[in-house]
C-alpha cells in the first residue's frame, strides 16, 4: 500500500492514496468523469488525460459539476 498524501479538493483537505490519479480521485468521490470538470493547480485537465494525471501532495483541485435541468 502506498503512503497517503494531502490534497485540497474544493477548499477541503483530503487524505488520498499516494499513487492516486485525477480519475482515481473522482472514482473515490463517486463522481462520473463525464459530468465533472477537473482543475488541478488552476489548469483544466481534459477528460482523456484524467487517468494519466498523477496527483501530488499539496495539489489544489477544483471539481465543477454539470447540472442538467429544464
Amino acid at each position: 500500500m502506498n503512503e497517503e498524501m494531502t490534497v485540497v479538493v474544493n477548499g477541503e483537505e483530503r487524505q488520498i492514496d499516494g499513487s492516486s490519479t485525477a480519475l482515481d480521485l473522482l472514482h473515490s468521490l463517486g463522481l462520473d468523469s463525464r459530468t465533472v470538470v477537473v482543475e488541478v493547480n488552476r489548469e483544466i485537465v481534459r477528460r482523456p488525460a484524467l487517468e494519466n494525471t498523477q496527483l501530488r501532495d499539496g495539489d489544489q483541485i477544483e471539481l465543477v459539476h454539470f447540472v442538467g435541468g429544464g
